[in-house]
């Protein structure tokens, strides 16, 4: 297996929502050993600490969008952080809410495009996060990465983006909560789009192996956005945006161990974890577990031989 360069980012970030608790996440996978996992995997692991936004001005009370200057200040250290860290390996970004993805992914695309190869996101996730500041109801900013990452309008205030991702260059799956503005969108876009229903009836690795395979066909680099709500609450109860019908355990661990067979992964974010709502830490082991397989946990090496 291939060692790699691994740098922990801690994004205490809890700005994009106003359900509080997410700035927790990055301690907790810490706390949940993280670190120590993919160490003992032979990687050479990295901890930065906990990153903190750009300066920005204080969010007046009331208006329909929650704390969007904070999201804004997020997304410009974000943006600079990702680019820096992708240099030096394989960063993962320890959130944090989901909005963390507007400047993470921003970042390493734009990293990506200075090598001259095309950026490719893999957004597991119960919710599509394709609304923006004008289409979301909620006016929760962490449902509107795959938009601004995408190039599309209504984001003043925000940073220019460096380099915006094809829409087929993204492909999500597990979802099952999407609303009718985000609806029309979508089906308006190229994004590849597979709900639970496609994952019961297809299966979960059809899906995934052929965007490999478009990935590795393009020399693209992958960046992977997990989200908590991808699982089902069953398994990981800790997110404040539980969707039932999750992707089980093994669905989920195939997903990562796939993506490490592929050996596409570039980037990493785990978000969504809200330590207030977990059962003694279940959700955030399960993460880091998931985390470990992508970057290669194994039962058995492959292949493997029955006996006799």
């Amino acid at each position: 297996m291939e060692q790699r360069d691994v740098h922990l980012i801690g994004v205490p970030m809890d700005s994009g929502k106003a359900r509080q608790g997410c700035r927790m996440g990055p301690d907790a996978y810490r706390i949940a050993g993280l670190g120590d996992e993919l160490e003992l995997l032979g990687h050479r692991v990295t901890d930065r600490g906990n990153m903190a936004p750009a300066r920005h001005p204080e969010d007046a009370p009331g208006g329909h969008l929650f704390r969007p200057n904070a999201v804004i200040g997020w997304t410009s250290a974000l943006i600079g952080a990702a680019r820096a860290a992708m240099a030096a390996g394989l960063p993962i970004f320890m959130g944090g809410d989901h909005a963390l993805s507007l400047g993470s992914v921003a970042g390493v695309a734009a990293h990506a495009a200075e090598a001259g190869r095309p950026q490719f996101v893999l957004w597991l996730d119960a919710h599509s996060d394709f609304h923006t500041p004008e289409t979301t109801q909620s006016g929760n900013l962490h449902g509107t990465p795959l938009a601004y990452v995408t190039g599309r309008p209504g984001f003043e205030g925000f940073p220019p983006l460096p380099a915006a991702i094809p829409e087929e260059n993204i492909c999500i799956i597990g979802l099952r909560s999407v609303d009718g503005a985000e609806r029309q969108a979508l089906m308006a876009s190229r994004i590849r789009c597979h709900d639970m229903r496609h994952i019961d009836e297809h299966g979960i690795a059809r899906p995934l192996a052929a965007f490999l395979d478009r990935v590795a066909d393009a020399g693209g680099a992958l960046h992977v956005s997990l989200d908590v709500d991808f699982l089902d609450p069953g398994i990981a109860p800790a997110v404040g945006t539980t969707v039932p019908g999750g992707a089980s355990f093994r669905e989920a661990h195939l997903v990562m161990e796939m993506i490490h067979d592929s050996g596409l992964m570039t980037s990493l974010d785990l978000v969504e974890l809200n330590p207030f709502l977990d059962e003694r830490g279940r959700s955030a082991q399960v993460m880091v577990d998931l985390a470990a397989s992508a970057l290669g946990r194994q039962v058995f090496d492959r292949p493997t031989y029955a006996k006799g």
